[in-house]
């Protein structure tokens, strides 16, 4: 049987396997481990708290665990920027994997928003 699809969870998931994978090349070719493992724990933080918030025990825990997850993909965004502006990583992979972290604020903000409204 197959699991319902869950576009967020989904998507989080893949945007972590992404940062591993950059995590690794940057360690291997740049030499580059402060900054690398910032993003590598903010940027797999984001889809580790999506999942705990498809369990959460309440609305509310909902809410605040995606919010977390939220600042979370904002903080691996500014990580993400760093490694471009210093020339860690090249234009192309910072724009595409940026591409993905903004569709997952995007979301995110949308999944929130929807949650708060229905509370009230």
């Amino acid at each position: 049987m197959k699991k319902e699809e869950n576009i967020i969870v989904d998507k989080s998931y893949k945007f972590s396997l992404r940062i591993i994978k950059l995590f690794r090349f940057v360690n291997k070719n740049k030499n580059e481990y402060v900054l690398s493992k910032q993003v590598l724990r903010s940027g797999t933080s984001v889809g580790a708290l999506i999942q705990e918030a498809m369990h959460a025990e309440s609305n509310a825990d909902f809410i605040h665990k995606l919010s977390i997850s939220l600042k979370e993909a904002y903080e691996t965004q500014y990580w993400l920027r760093l490694l471009h502006d210093s020339d860690i990583i090249n234009e192309k992979s910072s724009n595409s994997i940026l591409k993905d972290c903004t569709e997952i604020i995007k979301i995110l903000t949308s999944i929130i928003n929807t949650s708060k409204s229905k509370i009230k």
